[in-house]
């Protein structure tokens, strides 16, 4: 049995392929034990923003092979069945149907320790983000009041920033892996404290797979477009937005003080490509080095 799951905040929707299962509304908890007590194959749920985690590690921990797709991804597939309307009990359908049809690779259990550095991690993406929104208010504030009411959060999310960073560090350097990890990673210049969580944090596939497919799973693959005598513009989509955000952070860096990135970089904006593409570029070499220091060390050791 092939089953879908539409999560909504409080309850979910499920739905089994075979339309033996329609259930509405129901307890993330409930719906683990219903199928436990069917012989389900795979379950196939939408990445909400945090809200299918609870979801996905219920399933897990039942030992129900769970899969978290893109909800783009799943909405082509259902625009291509022909399913035009939007609703959860659709939805669920859908999915249920991706999941018998496409078969996508069911999600790894996270250790318990791992799920607290990527807890840290998004935490502290939260309270960087948090910090620009208030310091761009403080920079069109024009009241002396709303100015230092401005100030006093920075203040306070900047402490809290230099708090949730001190955790993280301490976290890496308690396992001795991620400290190997961190200390072959910050190497390469560029790749800061951050850089190098995020990649340990969610990017678990680093040097495990290939460079086109490390690329393609980031988001800073070139996808062609071409039907044809027609060429369009290759474009980058999809993929892991916060791995890419460090990416970029970190490729901004290394192509100002990274002499081979340097070069790299350089030598295409010589050849007149943007500066946006040159840097897209820059960011998949980075990362594309990343990947084979990490294979090469996972080599080494096993």
């Amino acid at each position: 049995m092939f089953v879908g799951i539409d999560v909504s905040k409080n309850s979910v929707d499920i739905a089994s392929a075979c339309e033996t299962i329609k259930l509405q509304g129901v307890n993330p908890l409930c719906a683990a034990e219903l199928l436990c007590k069917n012989s389900v194959q795979l379950v196939v749920v939408e990445a909400t923003g945090g809200y299918e985690r609870s979801v996905v590690e219920t399933l897990q921990a039942k030992d129900i092979q769970v899969a978290i797709v893109n909800p783009r991804q799943a909405r082509d597939f259902a625009k291509a069945l022909g399913h035009l309307a939007k609703t959860d009990r659709i939805d669920a359908f859908v999915l249920a149907q991706f999941a018998e049809k496409v078969r996508p690779q069911a999600a790894q259990p996270a250790p318990l320790q791992m799920k607290q550095l990527q807890a840290l991690v998004a935490r502290r993406r939260q309270l960087q983000q948090l910090l620009t929104q208030e310091k761009n208010r403080r920079h069109q504030a024009v009241d002396a009041e709303i100015k230092s009411s401005l100030q006093a959060v920075i203040a306070a999310l900047q402490k809290a920033l230099k708090q949730i960073t001190v955790s993280i560090l301490q976290m890496l350097r308690q396992n001795p892996e991620w400290q190997k990890m961190q200390a072959l990673l910050g190497q390469v210049k560029g790749v800061g404290l951050v850089t190098a969580a995020t990649l340990i944090a969610e990017l678990p596939e680093l040097g495990r797979i290939g460079r086109k497919q490390i690329a393609a799973l980031v988001g800073v693959a070139p996808f062609d477009r071409q039907s044809g005598k027609w060429r369009g513009k290759s474009f980058c989509q999809g993929g892991r937005k916060s791995v890419r955000t460090a990416l970029y952070m970190a490729a901004l860096t290394a192509v100002r003080h990274n002499a081979p990135l340097k070069a790299f970089y350089a030598n295409l904006v010589k050849a007149g490509k943007p500066k946006k593409l040159a840097l897209n570029a820059a960011m998949r070499r980075l990362l594309t080095i990343l990947n084979a220091i990490t294979r090469d060390h996972m080599q080494k050791t096993t």
